[in-house]
């Protein structure tokens, strides 16, 4: 059955890159060539004048051609992870699937060149020759020390971004992984003891990365296949691993680990033993990144030490180092402002945004893409998942200002802030939506209430607007479940302190509510006994008594269930001041946001018995019927008889097409 398995994921791995084209990437083009004019502008004759101007000026470059948003990735195929030296041809694939990542998470062109060169001087002629071509250039996957010796001398003579992601990308990651689990433990990079195992291209950056971040040269320990790096030793030397070289009598891991806060491994499986966990200081750090075999599996170093803080390089468990978390992003800082080089100022910058993400609230869609999952600050916790999207607002951002301070930057950006809204925009789902009407409120306060106050979504919404508004949220929900929600979230609001709740269970407006509604419904076949028992269990209803009684300006409602069920409460509750709702479908079944505008709740009022005016006293149109049986969300507000079209008390007056509380939760 294993064997079947793994026979089934090669052959779907296979088809994956096979079809509907071969490849992963294609070429696109950006500007129109429809006809004869377009072809004379792309081409002859137009072509020249963009060619001249560049002549004239060379860093108009960025203005009129691609250059600025293109990055090479460059290898030799001498060190594929996982699969080692198999030629540049082979390693082709993963050069495609580097490129689809920098196009996925930061927007970054890429063409990927393997070439067939292992003299890595020739290598490195080869990679400065291709200046005028790219805006940055990424090294991948060459063997050490060859790798040291390309980046030395393109960094040298190269005027634009180079960067060797094994090292680099993965130190930063390390760094900022080890940020937090130091935060976590309660110790500082000056005061502990680090022993590494692996003295390749990854593993010399990641102990370079750490004197950087404060850790004390003598207090790290490297090993490598053939034990410890000390003085004299003259087996497999190289200058990298000779800075680490510690004058001692003690020759193998078993030996140094004794006291160790931090295991950083990039080796290979079963290096490190549970016995050796068990001997090292307290709440010991362990980093076991060899893939796909760890140096230890992180259930027997918990055994050995239950209070651990384990990452390893595996998707599987907490706490994956994943170099995706860094190279897209720096990358489009340093493109961004046109940097020169990537310096150490910007991978620092690079570490703290990570690390600070991580501590800092988790997003709503990463919670959605990651359901199910652990997402508060933690040991299991440390460092971002992939598919964050602040990830690129909050890394890119730090490095574009930390190359603009360092003076590597030929392209400063003026307007920091309306840099970094457009980073968040470029890759928050809900960005477009939401950030209009969170700008609109900016200067209005309203009072929303949320019928589902205990859904996760709403919880997160409701920070999110605490947050970027002024707006005042009101749930509706048991207290104790939303504050142990917070807690389990890692939400920082919590109820009473940032807003009001409303429990259906125990509030001293309960009488005045059942009441107003039963005057409402009355006329309908509502009893007293129905009010109190429709007051107790229906938390659509209660909100739009809210919104009735002017105690709420706002409803949303409708995170579970159909959005007819929703619109029949509100509807009713709000006929009796011939209020109408104004309603948006924020989550159908095609996943895409979608303002119902051929639904009457979105057009003025049409007179009376006409098609029209029969949908808006509630009759469901086709679209609405057709949507409505996915998972809804019915954001309503009240437009009283006699406004003007296109005002809505909820919005102070603006369009409610755009105002329809289109929340992402």
């Amino acid at each position: 059955m294993a064997d079947s398995n793994k026979e089934n994921l090669r052959q779907a791995a296979l088809a994956y890159h096979e079809f509907p084209k071969p490849g992963k990437l294609e070429i696109r083009a950006t500007k129109p060539l429809a006809n004869g004019r377009d072809l004379a502008r792309a081409y002859s004759p137009g072509v020249a004048e963009a060619c001249l101007e560049i002549l004239a000026d060379p860093a108009t470059a960025s203005r009129y051609t691609a250059r600025a948003n293109l990055v090479a990735v460059v290898t030799n195929g001498t060190a594929v992870l996982g699969l080692g030296d198999i030629g540049a041809l082979a390693a082709k694939p993963v050069m495609e699937g580097k490129a689809v990542l920098f196009k996925k998470f930061a927007g970054i062109d890429c063409f990927d060149i393997e070439l067939n060169e292992r003299d890595p001087e020739r290598l490195a002629d080869i990679v400065c020759a291709l200046e005028p071509s790219f805006g940055a250039i990424n090294l991948e996957d060459i063997k050490a020390p060859d790798c040291f010796i390309v980046e030395r001398i393109c960094r040298e003579r190269m005027n634009i971004p180079v960067f060797h992601d094994d090292q680099h990308g993965t130190a930063i990651v390390v760094g900022a992984a080890a940020t937090n689990a130091l935060h976590v433990a309660g110790k500082s990079f000056r005061e502990i003891k680090v022993v590494s195992t692996g003295g390749g291209a990854a593993g010399i950056a990641c102990l370079n990365l750490l004197l950087k971040l404060g850790v004390r040269r003598e207090n790290v320990w490297l090993c490598d296949i053939h034990g410890l790096v000390h003085e004299g030793r003259e087996t497999d030397m190289t200058p990298q691993k000779a800075a680490f070289a510690q004058k001692t009598d003690l020759r193998t891991l078993d030996q140094v680990i004794d006291g160790a806060d931090l295991f950083l491994g990039l080796s290979g499986p079963d290096v490190l033993t549970p016995e050796q966990v068990a001997r090292m200081a307290r709440r010991p750090i362990v980093f076991a990144l060899a893939n796909p075999e760890p140096e230890i599996m992180p259930d027997a170093a918990r055994a050995a030490a239950p209070d651990a803080i384990i990452a390893t390089g595996r998707s599987d468990f907490p706490n994956q180092v994943n170099n995706v978390l860094c190279f897209p992003f720096i990358f489009r800082g340093a493109l961004d402002v046109g940097a020169t080089e990537i310096n150490d100022a910007m991978q620092i910058a690079c570490v703290e945004g990570i690390a600070e993400l991580a501590r800092a609230t988790t997003s709503a869609e990463a919670a959605t893409i990651y359901k199910g999952e652990q997402l508060t600050f933690g040991a299991d916790y440390l460092i971002p998942k992939p598919f964050d999207p602040r990830l690129s607002g909050i890394v890119s951002f730090a490095v574009a200002q930390a190359a603009m301070e360092t003076g590597v930057a030929t392209r400063p950006i003026e307007d920091l802030a309306a840099y970094k809204r457009n980073l968040d925009a470029s890759v928050y789902r809900s960005a477009l939506v939401m950030r209009p009407v969170f700008e609109a409120a900016a200067t209005a306060s309203r009072r929303i209430v949320f019928a589902e106050g205990e859904d996760e979504r709403v919880l997160r919404a409701a920070q999110a607007i605490l947050e970027e508004t002024t707006d005042t949220p009101i749930l509706i929900g048991r207290p104790e479940v939303i504050t142990s929600r917070c807690e389990r979230l890692g939400l920082q609001i919590r109820p009473e302190r940032d807003f009001n709740i409303v429990n259906p269970e125990s509030d001293p407006r309960y009488r005045d509510y059942w009441g107003t509604y039963h005057d409402i419904m009355k006329r309908r076949g509502v009893s007293p006994d129905l009010a109190r028992a429709v007051m107790r269990t229906n938390s659509t209803v209660i909100g739009a008594v809210m919104v009735h009684r002017n105690e709420a300006d706002s409803l949303i409602c409708g995170t579970f269930g159909e959005f007819r069920w929703h619109l029949k409460h509100v509807t009713r509750c709000w006929a009796a001041k011939r209020s109408i709702p104004w309603s948006a479908v924020a989550d159908h079944p095609r996943g895409r946001p979608a303002l119902h505008r051929r639904h009457p709740c979105a057009r003025p009022p049409q007179p009376r018995g006409t098609r029209r005016d029969r949908h808006r006293r509630g009759a469901p149109c086709a679209p609405l019927r057709h949507r409505a049986q996915g998972r809804a969300l019915l954001a309503v507000a009240v437009r009283q008889p006699g406004q003007r079209f296109g005002q809505t008390r909820a919005r102070g007056g603006r369009d409610p097409r755009r105002a329809a509380a289109r929340f992402r939760l």
